[in-house]
């Protein structure tokens, strides 16, 4: 009998370890599955985490950096196409033109101012000869004799063809008018006069010719003299009026 219930003994010990084995063993098969699905470092944080947004925000950051420099450049690539523009379309070509004169034109304008400035002195370019200061006998002996010498209007005209020089005097033969047809001259029109002197203080007529005065100062005036038939200066003339009375006269 003590055999028997020996035996049960063991019979039901090892059916209560092989069970304790089973249980330990589906233990551990489940803590192995659960090791398995649990969530790994590399998935994305839940949607309330506050590092949710930082992959997204350094991307936008990122996106919004490449169009700020798109933006850059655009802005930058328009501003360095606008200051590669002429500047002076707008405004300066035209009027530019309009208030300086050309070069040619500049240069007239000067040549005419010149002999206003001359004139103060009593002489004409090319002469070197002065009105109210020089004498005729001065003239002679420098030129020696005129191709003729004819009286006009208040006193005596020496001309001296090859000089382009007429020179009047008086009877105490002091010089009072000295006349330049140098070939320069014959090219000057009115209106380039009045563009470099604006309009003259006096004008006369002298049968077809007109003459226009401009005071230098109060001893000279400088004359343009011009043909109706061509329209063009014909002579130029440095006057003295005080000098036109013969001061030697008894």
């Amino acid at each position: 009998m003590k055999k028997k219930s020996t035996v049960k003994l063991l019979a039901v010990a090892v059916l209560l370890t092989g069970a304790m084995l089973l249980s330990a063993c589906s233990h551990s098969d489940n803590a192995a599955n659960e090791s398995d699905n649990a969530p790994q470092n590399n998935v994305t944080p839940p949607a309330d985490s506050p590092n949710t947004n930082t992959g997204t925000n350094q991307g936008n950051a990122g996106n919004a950096g490449d169009a700020s420099n798109s933006a850059g450049d655009a802005s930058g690539g328009a501003s360095g196409n606008g200051a590669n523009q002429p500047s002076g379309n707008t405004g300066g070509g035209t009027s530019g033109n309009t208030s300086e004169p050309s070069g040619a034109d500049g240069q007239t304008s000067a040549a005419i101012k010149a002999m206003l400035e001359l004139a103060k002195d009593g002489k004409v370019k090319g002469i070197p000869f002065a009105a109210d200061k020089g004498l005729i006998d001065d003239v002679e002996k420098d030129w020696g004799k005129s191709d003729k010498t004819d009286f006009a209007g208040k006193g005596l005209y020496a001309t001296y063809a090859k000089k382009h020089a007429v020179i009047g005097f008086n009877k105490g033969s002091q010089i009072f008018d000295v006349r330049s047809d140098a070939p320069e001259l014959r090219t000057l029109t009115l209106k380039q006069i009045e563009a470099a002197l604006g309009k003259a203080d006096q004008v006369t007529k002298n049968g077809t010719d007109t003459i226009y005065a401009y005071e230098a100062n109060k001893t000279f005036e400088l004359r343009f003299i011009i043909p109706a038939d061509t329209g063009k200066v014909d002579h130029i003339s440095v006057y003295a009026p005080a000098d036109t009375i013969n001061n030697m006269a008894g």
